[in-house]
């Protein structure tokens, strides 16, 4: 089989797609055909190494790991005496928390790991499209009480993080203004927003506006930016570290403030997953998907997703 492979930290160029031994699954585990997975944010940090606090989860000096991926929408091809869950056939989705990589033809996951059965209705990269944004954005919404009605801003809303906010948002109540460029209006506006800044136009940020929560969806901007147009009792969450990794220590010194700064680390895969199911089957979430490259041109499809410019999810198809 082939398999996504890279030795060291470093740009798209280090990747290569090399011919590697099919695995067997072991006892209380899946082998599973994978048909699409997305290129995202998240692999990037583990391809890049960035930021350096990746290391501590990847390897400190080179990757413990040659693989890469996070997630996969793919078909069960065989499993492991002990598997009582699925069986060959299933078609099932899902997040390697393993950091093994999933772009690769096959994969083996444990039963008990972040995998659900796709419904019928989902195709392979609509499934995958729905993994890896989806859960970031349920994370940090999670995190926030809202209320019916309640005021909420999305900066960087047609991101794979950013269009599953809005739709997300608007499952939840919120009355929601997104941040996006020109070229995306009618695209977020079908998804859901209520309003719509366009940030090549004007700066979101002197918005007179207040809202009970602001969610940097790209981590392009900071508290300090957006600390105006909250409420008094209002949030403020970003997908990124921020400048000298400060939105991991502005938590604890804005505790007691009026306004305050959320950092959730990313927890309940399988509830995002669950909801993410619920959503598809009953048509109130649409992933957003901007290009689609076969394994081949996996190293283009990182370029692409490391330009920032991306629409929605990048896909990446197995085939042969």
């Amino acid at each position: 089989m082939k398999a996504a492979f890279r030795s060291k930290y470093g740009l798209p160029e280090v990747l290569t797609i090399q011919e590697v031994t099919t695995p067997t699954p072991k006892d209380k585990e899946l082998l599973i055909r994978v048909h699409a997975a997305t290129a995202n944010r998240t692999d990037c940090g583990i391809l890049f190494a960035q930021p350096f606090i990746m290391r501590f989860f990847t390897g400190l000096f080179r990757p413990r790991s040659h693989g890469i991926g996070t997630d996969f929408a793919g078909q069960v091809e065989a499993i492991g005496k002990d598997v009582s869950n699925f069986k060959v056939g299933d078609r099932v989705w899902g997040f390697d928390e393993t950091l093994k990589g999933t772009h690769a033809h096959y994969i083996t996951r444990p039963e008990s790991s972040r995998i659900l059965v796709i419904p019928d209705s989902i195709s392979y990269e609509d499934a995958a499209a729905s993994v890896e944004g989806a859960h970031y954005a349920h994370n940090c919404i999670k995190r926030v009480r809202l209320k019916q009605g309640d005021p909420v801003l999305v900066y960087g809303a047609t991101g794979a993080i950013g269009s599953a906010a809005v739709q997300l948002l608007k499952y939840f109540g919120a009355n929601l203004t997104a941040v996006c460029n020109t070229k995306n209006i009618e695209l977020v506006r079908s998804l859901g927003a209520d309003r719509i800044i366009d940030f090549q136009l004007e700066d979101f940020t002197k918005d007179t506006q207040k809202y009970h929560f602001v969610f940097d969806a790209v981590g392009k901007c900071t508290f300090s930016q957006c600390k105006p147009l909250l409420m008094p009792g209002g949030f403020y969450i970003s997908s990124d570290l921020g400048p000298g990794i400060q939105n991991m220590y502005l938590p604890m010194t804005t505790r007691f403030s009026n306004k305050r700064v959320i950092f959730p680390m990313p927890t309940g895969m399988i509830d995002s997953l669950r909801l993410m199911k619920s959503l598809l089957e009953s048509k109130q979430f649409k992933p957003v998907i901007d290009r689609r490259y076969p394994m081949e041109e996996i190293v283009e499809a990182f370029k692409y997703v490391a330009s920032g410019q991306k629409t929605g999810n990048v896909i990446l198809t197995f085939e042969g």
